[in-house]
């Protein structure tokens, strides 16, 4: 059975009748379940000994499985980078892979997920029939029966996951740009599952465009070679032949023949001359995924295509990136660019906390070694897009795009600071934060002590959910979110963290302390429950720090805990944390306020 397919369009599907699918990038399949299993590709192939992770589910859910069957799920196999984009360079590795050894390796590292979108077979009865709504309901219903995940997560070892169906498509669009996501998939609600290609699934992908030349004709394969320049030396791209009318490639083949600047057993070259305009869905170790020809760009020179300008087009902001050579941290070496890189991978994880918190940076211009500034009011000369929030005399600035994060970035702003609350709520605390400040590295140990205490001595009897990020430096926060009812006000906020600081005291005025005067707490552990208050603002989660040690206030897992180093994440470890599965990612769905209620009222009749 082939499976039906979405037809690509370049006009975003708009209307009633629509419904929005995140499209991830992997290996299409079908996942069926009875005496046995099978999964099997898009082209009849079955996947079983490539993709271990699937006998390891079925041997777990049999039981689980026994109520549904025969059951057949569509979906696609892949490999999440995080909850909106599939990693296709992983997938390919697995594809490539032959021994047991190595699918097996591959598999504990990078395990592989199937996100189930449609519903094909249920209690041996086709589904196939059934309006696209129907079935997406039927298919939350089994999942939500089974316990499996409603949503894809990396972070859950769960093999079978479900992709969920948006009504908003243009509030979908935006978090799969913010995700770098591959595209969206708009379904017809009353469409039903049909082989092969159909009007009432249509695929919109989230291309990236960049200006380059022509150099070669492969003669082997078909496709034109793209380059640019790097330099004054001719720098390949990637090659395209797609998006063609049939003929513009044979007037295309036939000009680069006539003007043959030479010619091997596999190229015909040409002296760079013919611009185009390519577009794509990523570029990586100079090729393509996914590259479509464009348009003919008549009125630029090839000396105009440049590798800077590409590299730009490969990853599109609004605004021209300066000196991307920079050295920011110069004891690592790492530059601006790789900074900004840093701010892209990690967005998605970052801006859920910066959204309408009006923002204080620590900007370097000239690095972590040279003169700081604090950064409050937004300057005259902010793009449009920026936006801001006036409190207090002030127009802050409200990080709330990706755009804003790297433009902030471009400008040298190192350190994120946040307040307690929204621009448009300050009356109450979204959350509650204790720091836990060392006087040293060497002092570290304590802070793992009291956050341990807090956890395990306080938070769990108490039925309260509390999370753990390091500092960027060489302590711990400790965050308590109020969630969604807000009750708590500022005052009972306050209550609450200095009884918090008076149970960890408790016996252990030796090693931990609240005295504000830094010399007077000698070797002990600050426990500075002050930080939290109206108007004070703590450093965002994932933001780096601006110390020589290029740390970032990342959030950890307890389990991690007593193994810690003293040492802040780097880019790359809080990267990983955050795409192995985010500490914090259930974060904004945790509701303390109820339990936070109860404690307050108890404090009050003290």
């Amino acid at each position: 059975m082939k499976p039906m397919q979405p037809t690509l369009t370049f006009r975003f599907p708009e209307g009633k009748d629509w419904r929005y699918e995140v499209k991830y990038d992997g290996f299409r399949a079908t996942l069926a379940f009875g005496k046995g299993f099978s999964l099997v590709s898009r082209n009849g192939k079955e996947l079983a000994d490539k993709f271990p992770e699937a006998a390891a589910f079925f041997e777990k859910n049999r039981e689980v499985l026994a109520p549904f069957l025969p059951l057949s799920l569509d979906g696609e196999l892949t490999v999440l980078t995080n909850p909106l984009k599939g990693n296709f360079a992983a997938m390919q590795r697995r594809g490539r892979l032959r021994s047991e050894a190595g699918i097996g390796r591959e598999a504990r590292l990078h395990p592989c997920k199937f996100l189930a979108f449609d519903l094909l077979v249920y209690r041996g009865k086709s589904c196939r029939h059934l309006p696209y709504l129907e079935r997406k309901k039927m298919l939350r219903a089994l999942f939500e029966q089974t316990g499996w995940p409603l949503a894809p997560d990396g972070g859950n070892p769960s093999f079978v996951q479900m992709v969920p169906a948006d009504g908003d498509g243009k509030r979908l669009w935006e978090k799969i740009q913010i995700f770098g996501g591959e595209g969206i998939v708009a379904k017809k609600s009353s469409s039903r599952w049909e082989e092969g290609k159909s009007g009432s699934w249509l695929k919109y992908k989230n291309w990236k465009k960049a200006a380059c030349f022509i150099h070669a004709y492969d003669k082997t394969n078909g496709y034109f070679r793209a380059a640019v320049f790097k330099g004054e030396q001719v720098f390949p791209v990637g090659s395209f032949r797609h998006g063609l009318e049939r003929e513009e490639y044979e007037a295309l083949k036939k000009t680069i023949r006539e003007n043959a600047a030479k010619e091997d057993g596999r190229c015909i070259y040409i002296v760079p001359s013919i611009c185009v305009e390519l577009k794509f869905l990523q570029w990586a170790e100079q090729n393509f995924r996914e590259v479509v020809f464009s348009r003919f760009l008549l009125g630029l020179s090839p000396e105009q295509c440049t590798y800077e300008r590409f590299k730009e087009a490969a990853n599109p902001f609004p605004f021209p990136l300066t000196h991307p050579e920079k050295i920011l941290w110069p004891k690592q070496r790492i530059t601006k660019s790789a900074y900004i890189d840093y701010l892209q991978r990690i967005c998605p994880y970052m801006a859920p906390f910066l959204k309408d918190r009006p923002l204080t940076v620590v900007r370097y211009p000239h690095g972590v070694e040279g003169e700081a500034f604090f950064q409050k009011n937004c300057p005259d000369y902010a793009p449009p897009f920026v936006e801001t929030a006036a409190l207090g005399g002030i127009r802050y600035i409200l990080c709330n795009s990706p755009d804003t994060l790297i433009w902030l970035g471009n400008q040298g702003a190192i350190e994120f600071h946040i307040p307690f609350c929204r621009a448009d709520d300050e009356k109450n605390p979204s959350e509650i934060v204790i720091d836990l400040d060392p006087p040293s590295k060497r002092e570290f140990p304590l802070a793992v002590e009291a956050a341990a205490m807090i956890k395990e001595k306080f938070a769990d009897p108490l039925g309260l959910k509390c999370y753990l990020k390091s500092s960027g430096k060489h302590g711990l926060h400790v965050y308590f979110p109020v969630g969604g009812s807000r009750t708590v006000t500022w005052e009972e906020s306050r209550a609450f963290t200095s009884f918090l600081s008076r149970f960890l005291l408790a016996g252990n005025e030796r090693i931990f302390t609240v005295e504000r005067l830094k010399k007077n707490r000698g070797r002990r552990l600050y426990i500075d429950y002050t930080q939290h208050g109206e108007g004070k603002t703590i450093i965002c989660p994932y933001s780096a720090r601006g110390t020589g040690e290029a740390g970032v206030a990342a959030p950890l897992d307890w389990g991690d805990l007593p193994s810690l180093s003293p040492d802040p994440p780097s880019f790359e470890e809080a990267i990983k944390r955050a795409e192995k599965g985010d500490p914090f990612g259930d974060y904004f769905e945790t509701d303390n306020g109820p339990v936070l209620r109860e404690i307050i009222e108890f404090l009050k009749r003290k």
